[in-house]
């Protein structure tokens, strides 16, 4: 039993012999309910999804955002609350549960835990919340799974009682894994509320040898123009975002 790194439950390690009582309370601390971790660790949120399935008794499935960021996505914070589906309304602080149907091959295995498949995580990122956030959570998905739309809407079939299938199908629509960051989504999806043709992501400018020197946010490269979100570090408020874009259209070819 490994209770140096990971979150363990800690009646099971008292019974295995692992440590005593006095060492449970004395260098370890529960993350949730009976399940324990060494007090030097700040929890990642690969840890705490593996402490919350423990406190499941090991039935949950991890989902949601909390399986994107297991499948690789970004920008999901490691204090973001872990979702899972499992039929249980007292769920412990940080973690939401969810009754929801999900079929077996609808999950696999992620580093030993039960996580939702590419494709099941995009139906529920999807339909959820607001538009322009699930299709920011899909663009990040995209990018680091490269999940098929079609598989996607095959499994929405297959819920077709489900709440937001029709976001889903506009989401997924709107998707685009070229989209780098949550503010790069947001921007396309502003150009578009506005009319603007659909624009191209990370259209490559070659260098003198012909091979692509750089890669532009977004834009239309037959018009020859460019929009380039500047820097991460800034605030994301639609205002300013709404600045960014305008202002940062121009000839870049």
């Amino acid at each position: 039993m490994d209770i140096e790194n990971q979150p363990f439950i800690g009646s099971e390690a008292l019974q295995a012999g692992a440590l005593n009582r006095y060492e449970l309370r004395r260098y370890y601390r529960a993350i949730m309910p009976n399940v324990y971790l060494d007090k030097r660790i700040d929890p990642s949120l690969q840890q705490r999804a593996a402490a919350a399935w423990l406190w499941s008794q090991r039935e949950a499935v991890i989902a949601g955002s909390t399986a994107s960021s297991l499948l690789g996505a970004k920008w999901i914070p490691d204090d973001a609350a872990i979702e899972l589906i499992w039929p249980n309304a007292r769920s412990p602080r940080g973690v939401v549960t969810r009754d929801d149907l999900i079929f077996a091959d609808e999950v696999h295995a992620v580093d030993g835990l039960p996580v939702t498949t590419p494709a099941r995580a995009a139906f529920d990122l999807g339909r959820r919340g607001r538009l322009n956030d699930a299709v920011a959570r899909l663009d990040a998905l995209c990018v680091a799974t490269g999940f098929v739309t079609d598989e996607v809407l095959a499994l929405a079939a297959e819920h077709r009682h489900c709440r937001g299938l029709r976001q889903l199908e506009r989401a997924l629509d709107l998707c685009d894994p070229g989209g780098q960051s949550p503010q790069e989504t947001r921007i396309r999806l502003m150009l578009i509320a506005e009319d603007f043709p659909r624009p191209e992501t990370q259209i490559p400018v070659p260098g003198p040898d012909g091979s692509p020197k750089y890669f532009l946010d977004m834009g239309w490269e037959d018009l020859m123009l460019a929009v380039e979100y500047d820097g991460e570090q800034h605030a994301d408020q639609l205002g300013h975002d709404h600045r960014a874009a305008f202002v940062s259209l121009w000839s870049s070819l």
